[in-house]
């Protein structure tokens, strides 16, 4: 699908609305994953733990704010990819908290609530706050949401991309760049209707099905699928299909056996640069399909109808817009015919 370039939209949208947001009143405090952010100013240094805050502070236009990031799934946007060049990247995964507080920031952005929480990896919010640095967490990952069941959460409610807004909104008042996060809403709203409404425009069956694979520690274990009310849920909901995989959980392991009796019409496999568990590489998940007992009777196999997708789209990021584009370009080449 074509689309008007980012930036073209951004610069038409503020050249054509004639209401500016107003500015951000300091002192500003804000509800956040149940605490409070409390700002006195905006900030001048940040620091991000989670690829999501470092591509909407980007799109923001504070990129100059930025002095570290960490965990990448995949390659920045290339349209960023000459700011982030001249970012210092703290770590590919999880960063230390000492690399963290070492590149004195008065605000760390986070993606995910595991790394920055009650028990996060990287520190809690508590241990920031306690040497005067604020920290913010993308609603994505804890409204409708429940970090305390362990793993990778669990879902109360089905994600939407309100949540996602939101995030962009409260991130843009937090910097004082409340216009470029209107125009960021504008754009990316027009880009999920403009997905649903050509995937609505698809003949396709009416008990479409899917599963959305993300990586397995092994090839001899269960890999981990999309449950049914995360950003992978939302992108099958909106472009009518059927989740195989029922669970709540964020991602869930399920046996191959019981993916390959649901018989999936599409599998959707996610792309990434982290080599943590061999599965990471979509080589290798390849690989697997092509060639295991039970994976390779497959329908969505058998008949090619298999989606290449950007690890960071089947997180609830801005990327899921993306996401939805991708499987909806996908879906338009597909055959379902017995």
């Amino acid at each position: 699908m074509k689309s008007v370039p980012h930036a073209l939209m951004l610069l038409s949208f503020l050249s054509s609305t004639c209401v500016m947001a107003a500015d951000t009143d300091y002192p500003l405090t804000l509800g956040n994953c149940g605490e409070e952010v409390r700002l006195q100013s905006p900030p001048e240094r940040v620091v991000t733990v989670g690829q999501s805050a470092t591509e909407i502070l980007y799109a923001l236009g504070q990129a100059d704010k930025v002095v570290g990031t960490s965990v990448w799934f995949n390659p920045v946007l290339p349209r960023y990819r000459e700011v982030n060049a001249g970012i210092e990247r703290i770590a590919d995964n999880d960063p230390s908290f000492e690399a963290v507080v070492n590149r004195k920031p008065d605000l760390v952005a986070v993606q995910y609530e595991w790394h920055v929480g009650p028990t996060g990896s990287v520190a809690s919010r508590d241990q920031f706050h306690d040497l005067g640095i604020a920290t913010y967490i993308m609603p994505a990952d804890c409204d409708t949401k429940d970090n305390a069941t362990g793993g990778d959460g669990t879902r109360t409610a089905a994600f939407t991309t309100q949540s996602i807004y939101k995030g962009i909104s409260e991130l843009a008042t937090i910097m004082d760049a409340q216009d470029a996060g209107e125009a960021l809403i504008s754009d990316l709203e027009a880009r999920e209707s403009h997905a649903i409404a050509r995937a609505a425009s698809l003949d396709l069956p009416e008990d479409l099905s899917a599963v959305f694979w993300f990586s397995s520690p092994d090839a001899t274990t269960a890999p981990y699928v999309a449950g049914r009310l995360g950003a992978p849920g939302y992108m099958m909901d909106k472009l009518g299909i059927r989740n195989v995989i029922e669970s709540d959980e964020e991602w869930p392991t399920v046996g191959w056996e019981t993916i390959a009796r649901a018989d999936p019409d599409v599998i959707v496999i996610a792309r990434m640069e982290r080599r943590r568990y061999p599965a990471d590489d979509v080589a290798g998940k390849l690989e697997f399909l092509h060639n295991d007992p039970v994976a390779r009777e497959m329908s969505a196999v058998k008949h090619g109808r298999i989606v290449e997708m950007d690890a960071h789209a089947m997180s609830a990021t801005m990327r899921t817009i993306f996401g939805l584009e991708t499987l909806a370009d996908a879906l338009s080449t597909m055959s379902f015919e017995p």
